[in-house]
């Protein structure tokens, strides 16, 4: 059953039913198995359920219709969207979703404002080994050590001498890597 681009009228995916059960060959060679969830015209895909081992989760696959080089019909099975058959853990999801806020809020405050990107780079470096935070433009390690413009172990000021000299030597080391990285001596 070769399809040529979806335009065989024979095997046109918009003649699938909601529900159909296929062993699909991709032009770029994938082969697969997955129950027919919808296809939507307007963008030419084909919406596939992946068989999935037991449990609430599912492996949704979107398929343009063109990349189907052949299919084979295994057979019927009820609607996958069936709303009888479907569970939601709005519990679990809305676990998920504060885990990504709180996630992406993190990332947020690790993103400099009106600095620059040599600036930004240091704190990166710096944040690999040491704990560090932004205070405006300045680049605050260990909640002590402070690292103002223009970045270098001479704008290092405060916390312990310890710590003011540790933090001193990790900027000149990643000062230098950032220069040989940006020179292509890498």
């Amino acid at each position: 059953m070769a399809m040529e681009g979806g335009n065989n009228n024979n095997n046109n995916p918009e003649d699938l039913a909601v529900g159909c059960l296929l062993s699909i060959r991709t032009t770029l060679g994938d082969e697969f198995e997955g129950q027919v969830v919808t296809f939507d015209r307007p963008s030419n895909i084909l919406v596939l359920q992946e068989p999935s081992r037991p449990g609430p989760r599912r492996n949704i696959r979107l398929l343009k219709a063109n990349y189907i080089k052949d299919f084979t019909f295994l057979g019927q099975s009820e609607d996958p969207l069936d709303p009888n058959n479907c569970y939601l853990d709005l519990t679990a999801l809305q676990a998920r979703e504060e885990v990504a806020i709180r996630q992406a809020e993190a990332d947020a405050e690790r993103i400099g404002v009106g600095v620059t990107t040599e600036a930004q780079s240091i704190f990166d470096a710096l944040s690999k080994t040491l704990p560090v935070r932004w205070d405006k433009t300045v680049i605050v390690v260990m909640n002590e050590v402070r690292v103002g413009s223009p970045y270098h172990p001479e704008s290092v000021v405060g916390g312990t001498p310890a710590a003011n000299e540790r933090v001193k030597k990790v900027l000149e080391f990643e000062r230098k890597r950032l220069q040989l990285r940006s020179s292509g001596g890498q």
